[in-house]
Order: C-alpha cells, then structure tokens, then sequence
C-alpha cells in the first residue's frame, strides 16, 4: 500500500485548491504562506506529480492536481460534517434514557417528570428494554438495568439493592384478612418470573422459608414483567412480593399495602451506566446526579416506606 502524504500537506493543498491562494490559504489555517508553500511542495514530491500551476500571480490546478482534488474535497467534507455532528450532539439538550421496563414504568417515570419539571428544554427519550447494549453504539446515552449487566459497562455505578415485600390492594386484604405469614401463604398468590438472563427476585417459596413455613405448593398466576404482576395486585388479584422501588407510589397513594413488612434482599443491585461524552454536554452531568441522588433517597426510605404502609393498614387486619 502506498503511503500517505502527511496529513498537514494534504490540508494545505485542500485549502488553497479551495481558496484559490497561498495568501488566503495560510490565512484561513493561521500559517504563514512560507509555510503553505513548503507543503504544497512536500505533497507534490510524495505524490510525484504537480498539483498547481502558476497562472501571474494566480494558482491553478493542474489536470492531476484536479483528479486529486476531487477526492481530497469528499474526504474533507466528510471531516466538517463529522465536526459540525459532534458538535452538535454536545449541543443539544436531550438525552436518550434505556431502562428495564418495569423500572422505567415505575421507578424511572416519576423521576422523569420532576426532572421535565424543573429543567424546561433539558428533553429525555425513554427506551424501555430489556437488551444491554453498547451505549455509543446505539446513540443511548444513559442505562439503568440490573445485576451481572453492568460488566458490559466501562462506566457505571451501583445505585440500591431493592427489597421484596408482600403487598396487597386493600379491597383484596378486607377479605383476606391477615395475622401471621401463615395468612398470606393461603390467599392467592401472584408470582414474577423473570427472564433468564436476569437473577430473579425472591420467590414465594424463597419467602415462606425466610419465616419458617414450607413453600406453598404453586402460584396461581406467574408474570413476566414485575410491572404487570404488581399491576394485578393493584386490581385485587391476590398479593404479590411487590419490590419496594417499584411499589413505592401505590403505597403511598394508597392503591396497595403491606400486610405484613417482612422483607427479603434481592440478589443483585441496580446500576446507573453512561456514555462519557454526555457528561460533556448540557444537563449531562446534572442529570447524572439527579438520578443518583434519588437512587440514595430510596435506599434509605426502604425501610420508612414499608412501615408506613402497615400503620395505614392496622385497622384492616386487626382483630
């Protein structure tokens, strides 16, 4: 393979091909013309042909020096435009957002709109999937997902590890009323089953164990998607091991409860990953910090949250 001239020769000949001048040329380059010259001449000898002609005291391309120039102008217009698309991706405001779908629905979506709130032009993009994917690759420019996925990662940080806790509508715990575990393990039970590519969350037979009864014998409905389980709780279908993240609105707006606040770790936490260069751009490093410090929040209202639901719901169990 031939070599290339050096680069710095090639964008003077682009230049004054362009501008008609070494003047204007060693201008638009903040050179000196002396300076142009001298790698008009480093080109013609690496290439082995003359590329300009004098015409008084104008230059012009010779027929070799337009067969190359036709080239070198394509190259170089795809070097502006690669420019002008870096800047402005650092320019532009909006960011593109990929979570987990039961996360996004529930845990990301509040989130979202106090950010919308609060930063007027600073637009996100939601993609709900489940794929990990490399970020810069597919133009996404933050990730919030779950587990052994953030190995995929060069950037990211671990934000909470969420609690499963049984939770019901309470329409459903009126008639199902609960005094022990014992209580809960009879009603109708709702199960979630993740994908495989996931560690799941404690199961009901995980559940049982963590409070000395055997596993019940099976789940009445299994769900895909913790979103679409809770979301059946929510509608009276039975009671669910809600993860507390994602239950944290129904709870508070009272659509469920916590019978009993008898909790189980999952096994793995979720991560916050990010493509470096949005840092660099509007809201990039805000909004990373938002995200983060809102993940610290509910790690430490785990706890409040679930007790708070059961003082609310004494009276419907008791006695």
């Amino acid at each position: 393979m031939s070599r290339l001239p050096p680069m710095r020769a090639v964008q003077a000949f682009e230049a004054v091909a362009r501008a008609g001048s070494v003047a204007a040329a060693a201008g638009e380059l903040g050179v000196t013309p002396g300076a142009i010259s001298q790698q008009i001449h480093n080109i013609e000898e690496a290439l082995g042909a003359r590329l300009f002609e004098r015409r008084g005291r104008a230059l012009e391309l010779t027929k070799w020096g337009r067969v190359y120039y036709e080239r070198v102008q394509l190259a170089f217009e795809q070097l502006r435009a690669a420019q002008d698309a870096l800047l402005l991706a650092r320019s532009k405001s909006g960011m593109v957002f990929s979570a987990l779908p039961s996360l996004a629905m529930r845990w990301l979506r509040p989130l979202l709109l106090e950010w919308r709130i609060n930063h007027a032009g600073a637009g996100i993009h939601l993609i709900s999937t489940d794929d990990e994917t490399i970020l810069a690759d597919e133009q996404i420019d933050f990730r919030l997902s779950y587990g052994a996925g953030d190995r995929r990662y060069d950037h990211y940080v671990e934000l909470f590890t969420d609690r499963v806790v049984p939770a019901c509508s309470p329409g459903f715990l009126a008639q199902h009323p609960v005094r022990t575990p014992g209580d809960i393990l009879e009603g109708p039970l709702l199960n979630i089953a993740w994908d495989v590519a996931h560690r799941p969350p404690p199961s009901w037979g995980d559940w049982a164990r963590s409070v000395g009864l055997p596993p019940p014998l099976a789940s009445d409905l299994t769900f895909s998607l913790s979103s679409a389980g809770i979301d059946a709780a929510v509608n009276g279908g039975g009671f669910v091991l809600g993860q507390v993240a994602l239950i944290a609105e129904d709870l508070a707006n009272g659509r469920l409860v916590v019978p009993i606040d008898l909790p189980l770790s999952m096994p793995e936490s979720y991560f916050l990953a990010w493509d470096p260069a949005v840092l660099d751009r509007p809201f990039g490093k805000e909004f990373q910090a938002f995200i983060i410090a809102a993940a610290r929040r509910q790690a430490a209202q785990f706890k409040g949250a679930a007790a708070g639901s059961m003082s609310r719901t004494g009276d419907l169990h008791a006695g």
